[in-house]
């Protein structure tokens, strides 16, 4: 058994068959899965939250490491984040998924996130945690929710195009992996950028924006003082770093390696040769 990592186009076939195989997953097992994704990419970004109080660039540093917590989760226990899912694009334009398959699977996923994220949220909010470090953790969760929800579209769009760049290329990565060492030090600096950079990626909003929403209205005295969270702006700017997860992650990575991979071996040239 080689202990060697996979050579890009052997990595390509396997995140094409990986799409098949997610495409092709019953609706329910996807749904839990996706639920169990929204919940990990939320205890990333706990962890992140209570990490960076301080927000220095050491602080930011060490969250972006941190936050890669929830990643490795759903990388390393199962489960389906939409953003990472974004790479069945290459089975798509491989013909082994039609376009409903495709976006059936990315509509699902994103719902079960979106359950698994606000589940989350809503336990935090009411663990007593936000009370720590003298109400600083709780100040942090507004600012981050305020931050999110306040992008402009076009640097929300942005922000998604290059957080979903750093992590589908950290999925690509890890599927370069023969074991569980190699799948973690391969992909921890990349998914590490999104926190320490500030980048966006919809799963982690999922769970920031909610958790700061709950906690300005549940307690208005002490988010008094906070940042305002408009609603209407969460929901403009999620939507726009969704768009810019999925030009990211499907067009960026997956179309991209589809074109200079699986392209060229579909149209009769041997993959070996490829190697």
């Amino acid at each position: 058994m080689s202990l060697d990592a996979y050579s890009p186009p052997q990595i390509a076939e396997r995140v094409e068959a990986f799409g098949v195989a997610k495409a092709n997953s019953p609706w329910l097992r996807t749904l839990m899965l996706g639920i169990l994704a929204g919940g990990f990419i939320g205890l990333g970004g706990l962890y992140f939250t209570v990490v960076t109080t301080d927000d220095s660039t050491w602080h930011l540093l060490a969250g972006g490491v941190v936050f890669s917590t929830g990643y490795m989760l759903a990388i390393l226990a199962g489960a389906e984040v939409f953003t990472s899912n974004n790479l069945l694009a290459m089975a798509w334009a491989s013909r082994r998924l039609t376009s409903w398959q495709l976006l059936r699977n990315w509509t699902l996923v994103l719902a079960a996130n979106a359950v698994g994220a606000v589940g989350l949220a809503v336990v935090f909010v009411f663990s007593g945690l936000p009370d720590a470090q003298d109400g600083a953790v709780r100040a942090r969760a507004i600012d981050l929710a305020a931050e999110h929800a306040s992008l402009p579209l076009v640097h929300a769009f942005l922000l998604g195009v290059l957080g979903n760049l750093f992590v589908c290329l950290a999925i690509w990565v890890s599927l370069a992996g023969r074991s569980v060492t190699d799948r973690v030090v391969g992909s921890i600096l990349p998914l590490s950028a999104l926190g320490a950079i500030g980048l966006e990626h919809v799963a982690a909003s999922l769970y920031f924006v909610p958790r700061g929403l709950l906690l300005s209205w549940i307690d208005s005295t002490a988010a008094a003082d906070m940042p305002e969270i408009s609603p209407v702006g969460a929901l403009t700017s999620t939507v726009a770093v969704t768009a810019g997860n999925i030009v990211g992650g499907s067009l960026m990575v997956a179309l991209v390696y589809y074109v200079t991979y699986m392209r060229t071996a579909h149209h009769g040239t041997s993959r070996d040769t490829l190697a």
